[in-house]
């Protein structure tokens, strides 16, 4: 197993992409915090990881909340030991055209990506940097490189999010922490499926050819899925050495390609 007395903070670990990189990293050996603001969520896949044999605890934490996210890592450090890897995944999504999004619903957006990945990333940092070691991973985006109609605001917290990653990675390699950015393409998550028959309306087509319509954008017509994600933040954080800092990683069948 390749994580191995290691301990990891997950957020947005309840369901979907986190969810999977959770059970992934505790069947490679870590210790889980599984960190959402749906706690029950939380606990329910706490409970199933200790039932199979591995080691996980729920944080309620809402990521907006400077205040609640400090307090959850802190605890948790107290109680495991520094975070060895922290993975800021939370996010929402909004449609809308930037003409038309409310200021409630772009603030909103930012506050997740954006603000929770720096809360989180700043509260692990506090503890990263004294002992010298610590893996950070980022959840950006295809979006992180390009723009769709209708997703200006998430677009742009997770463009911000890369900058963030590789702010951090230039001021702490040298204490020996990794911070590194993992860009997911179409993966169809609840997220994913919950935008389908807003864009479907507005196309004038169906589900199944808004899906066909993403997958052509692909090499090889294939979802990204959240195991091949899983698997990819295992190897950042088994990685054996510090090769890989303030990189993002395209994760997305060639959508985009650097």
């Amino acid at each position: 197993m390749r994580l191995v007395q290691r301990n990891a903070i997950i957020t947005g670990a309840a369901n979907g992409i986190g969810q999977a990189m959770a059970l992934a990293y505790a069947a490679e050996g870590a210790l889980v915090g599984i960190a959402d603001i749906d706690i029950e969520g939380a606990e329910a896949l706490a409970r199933r990881i200790r039932e199979g044999g591995g080691q996980a605890q729920a944080i309620e934490m809402d990521v907006r909340d400077e205040a609640q996210v400090d307090a959850g890592i802190d605890r948790f450090a107290a109680e495991y030991g520094t975070p060895d890897v922290l993975i800021a995944n939370a996010g929402v999504q909004h449609l809308d055209a930037v003409a038309d999004v409310s200021f409630a619903d772009w603030k909103q957006i930012l506050a997740v990506h954006l603000d929770g990945s720096f809360l989180c990333a700043r509260a692990a940092l506090r503890h990263m940097k004294p002992a010298g070691r610590g893996n950070l991973i980022f959840l950006g985006s295809i979006h992180s490189y390009m723009v769709s109609e209708d997703k200006g605001p998430y677009a742009v917290a997770k463009h911000g999010i890369v900058a963030l990653c590789r702010a951090i990675a230039k001021e702490n390699g040298r204490h020996g922490i990794c911070a590194n950015t993992i860009c997911p393409g179409f993966v169809r998550t609840a997220l994913i499926e919950a935008q389908l028959p807003k864009l479907a309306s507005e196309r004038g087509v169906s589900e199944q050819q808004v899906v066909q319509d993403f997958l052509r954008l692909t090499v090889d017509g294939e979802y990204t899925t959240v195991e091949e994600l899983a698997e990819l933040a295992v190897v950042l954080a088994a990685f054996p050495s510090k090769l890989m800092n303030g990189q993002s990683l395209g994760a997305s069948h060639g959508i985009h390609m650097l």
